[in-house]
């Protein structure tokens, strides 16, 4: 069961609202009034409530302490400065808000794992974990121009426009945001500031290592077991011998490998035999459903998911590990993230030790072949955050750069609309592009850390939709790197000192020394799963061309030219962009026809 619940103020005018819309299965947390605080479905033991005299204070989801603890801690706030100091002692993974008589403060998770919207019913300001709820209470109509930037820009736009809410009315909070009720007034607070990057390798290897311990443990469920990726990976791999200090007889699970040349075989062998007291379930190609299969099933009611490519097989994997016990599985999702910078720390590098900006520089050109001479020139001149959005606009239906490019501004690279969008979807695309240049602001200082967090908050989008398939087989899907302490950690240290070409993913090679197999630990190679999508391409292309027909939502909306689309999807492919333009059009497809027909 996925999470999907309301918060209401401590206010007369907001009772009302607890019984809309009507869901089966609610459950009431209330505030010391007795009136209604949080109202819906959360997984089973994935709420902890501490209450002392008129405090109440709650975690939804992984508790960061347990519940004598969080008892202890509610004991010790007697007014809102107390219960602001405990919330921003409380960092994890979870939806956090503690309630005062008359004030009470509400938030998610500084990775945007946990996410926060809000809308104003009848007056009265009220929240949601996610959007479509609140839109079901307000009965809100789609946000156009909110979809018109999911189709044009899929994948390729970052946070915050791939965040924004896709209903008029609703709106999401930033990450490091809290909404705080008081009297009759509601305010969005700044509760999170990301931390100066002061730390060598060595001493950042220490503190990572102890936030991913404190993040991995006590996920041993009271009945049920948990289980883990252990593809052959560093990220999985880590993450599945951390979960076995917590369980030993732990599930480990992967998918067998396409290609004859990926070595994840081997390095997962590896694991293997070091954890000799887990299960392990190896799920063969054969067994797989294949990549595009079951297409117009749609991720989820709560927005378009972007990649759409392997749920079929997120599906399949769901139901064998509830046929095999597991509640609660454990992924490297944002290992990526967190442990391969992107090379936007060069910027402030350059400025301060110019010789080692020089040498790393040298050392990515040689190894992703940027052009070095256009690489120095943006170096050389910064483009401000306002002009790197609004040059985007500018750009959007512009053919793509046709050398290799560094990501060193302010996203994660060009931002292109494919040649079957529309000349009036490009344009809303566009409108919606520039409010984000207005709206928007820097996520951090430093151009590095901004580009650190930028791609967890861009890609966590992505992995909460991921979660709503495990939870259709009652299974928590849980992320360990995305740990708010584990991110604090990770920023903490230097980017020069783990971001260059040289070593693979060496901060958390550092920090898991003498946790996993010294050959796994140094692993520097990366499993490549082409073959996979190749194959199911081909074989599903003509079903997926149907469903974005002239009859599809999307031709409907005069957002895509479905000729055009056959045309492109048809003819040879110089790279991977248009197939990835293609799942996130699937996704938008099939959750406009998962909409009610009113709204659709």
């Amino acid at each position: 069961m996925s999470s999907g619940f309301l918060v209401l103020p401590d206010r007369p005018s907001a009772e009302p609202l607890s019984t809309r819309p009507a869901q089966p299965d609610r459950r009431v947390i209330r505030h010391a009034s007795g009136r209604p605080w949080l109202v819906g479905r959360w997984p089973a033991g994935e709420v902890a409530v501490a209450e002392a005299g008129p405090v109440r204070l709650v975690a939804v989801g992984p508790a960061p302490v347990g519940r004598v603890r969080l008892s202890e801690l509610a004991a010790r706030i007697n007014g809102p400065a107390d219960a602001a100091r405990v919330l921003q002692a409380l960092r994890g993974s979870c939806h956090l808000g503690v309630s005062l008589p008359d004030w009470s403060r509400f938030r998610g998770s500084s990775s945007g794992l946990r996410r926060l919207f809000r809308t104003r019913v009848g007056g009265v300001t009220v929240a949601a974990d996610r959007a479509d709820l609140l839109a079901a209470l307000t009965d809100a109509d789609l946000d156009e121009e909110a979809l018109a930037l999911r189709v044009a820009c899929g994948l390729q736009l970052p946070y915050p426009a791939n965040a924004r809410s896709p209903w008029s009315g609703v709106t999401a909070l930033a990450p490091d945001h809290a909404l705080e009720w008081d009297a009759d007034t509601a305010a969005e607070i700044r509760w999170w500031e990301p931390p100066e990057p002061e730390l060598s390798l060595r001493a950042g290897a220490d503190v990572v290592r102890t936030a991913l311990l404190e993040a991995t443990r006590g996920k041993r469920p009271e009945s049920g077991r948990i289980s883990a990726d252990l593809s052959g990976g560093l990220d999985s791999g880590s993450i599945c011998f951390l979960a076995a200090r917590q369980d030993p007889e732990l599930l480990a699970f992967r998918w067998g490998e396409a290609e004859a040349g990926n070595d994840d075989t081997v390095f997962a062998e590896l694991a293997m035999k070091e954890l000799d007291r887990a299960d392990h379930l190896v799920v063969p190609q054969s067994e797989l459903p294949e990549m595009f299969a079951d297409a117009a099933t749609p991720v989820g009611g709560e927005m378009p998911s972007p990649l759409t490519r392997a749920t079929a097989r997120i599906r399949h994997s769901a139901l064998l590990l509830s046929e095999h016990g597991s509640v609660r599985h454990l992924s490297g999702h944002g290992g990526d993230e967190l442990f391969s910078p992107l090379p936007g720390y060069l910027h402030p590098l350059l400025r301060r030790r110019p010789v080692t900006a020089l040498r790393h520089l040298r050392a990515h050109v040689a190894l992703r072949r940027w052009p070095a001479r256009a690489t120095l020139a943006e170096l050389l001149r910064p483009t401000s955050f306002t002009r790197w959005w609004d040059s985007e606009a500018d750009a959007l239906t512009e053919p793509r750069p046709p050398q290799r490019r560094a990501a060193l501004g302010w996203g994660l690279g060009p931002i292109r609309a494919p040649g079957w969008v529309t000349p009036d979807a490009a344009e809303a695309a566009r409108a919606g592009l520039r409010h984000a240049a207005r709206d928007a602001t820097p996520l951090a200082r430093d151009l590095g850390t901004h580009q650190t967090l930028l791609v967890i908050r861009s890609n966590t989008l992505t992995y909460r939709l991921l979660g709503d398939l495990y939870a259709a087989r009652g299974i928590v899907l849980d992320a360990p790197y995305l740990d708010d302490r584990v991110i604090d950690a990770v920023l903490r240290v230097r980017p020069e000192e783990h971001a260059g070409p040289w070593h693979f993913k060496p901060l958390l090679a550092e920090a898991m020394r003498g946790l996993v197999p010294e050959r796994l630990r140094a692993r520097s190679t990366k499993g490549e799963f082409g073959e996979d999508v190749r194959r199911g391409l081909r074989a599903h292309l003509p079903a997926l061309l149907d469903l974005l027909g002239p009859d599809s939502r999307l031709a409907a909306r005069g957002l895509i030219d479905p000729q055009a689309l056959r045309a492109r999807m048809t003819g040879p492919q110089a790279d991977n962009s248009a197939v990835q333009a293609l799942e996130n059009l699937v996704g938008c497809e099939t959750w406009l026809r998962s909409l009610p027909v009113h709204r659709s």
